[in-house]
């Protein structure tokens, strides 16, 4: 379900932008991340939907190619951690997706790869 549907992950991993692809998707504003922030469910909440995700990528291969639109929902996922719960969430996510990547013999182009360093503030990080 999670690779049919394509409206659900700009409402789990919300941005500052308005999603291209889903227009009845939420931005996120700086008082909805104050929020976040401040709420201990919320925080939990984020967190056990990228638990979910990370299962998903871990279980599911068919994103590991050159391209493929689960590259740029990595993308979001890895910005909206940074946003919202910090740095190291976002880097810890990045971190397991790269392990999956490379125990896949690296098949990811190198543009997606360095979007999710740059979402995860590692742009000066080899890949």
């Amino acid at each position: 379900m999670l690779e049919r549907s394509h409206d659900y992950i700009q409402w789990l991993f919300p941005l500052p932008e308005a999603s291209r692809f889903n227009h009845n998707a939420p931005v996120l504003r700086p008082e909805d991340m104050a929020e976040i922030k401040a709420s201990d469910a919320a925080k939990a909440n984020m967190r056990r939907a990228r638990d979910r995700m990370l299962d998903f990528y871990k279980v599911n291969d068919h994103w590991l190619t050159a391209f493929d639109h689960n590259h740029l929902r990595i993308t979001r996922i890895i910005r909206c951690l940074k946003l919202a719960l910090g740095t190291d969430e976002a880097r810890g996510f990045h971190d397991e997706i790269r392990a999956l990547v490379a125990a896949a013999g690296n098949p990811v182009n190198a543009e997606s790869l360095s979007y999710w360093r740059n979402a995860a503030g590692k742009s000066s990080d080899p890949c």
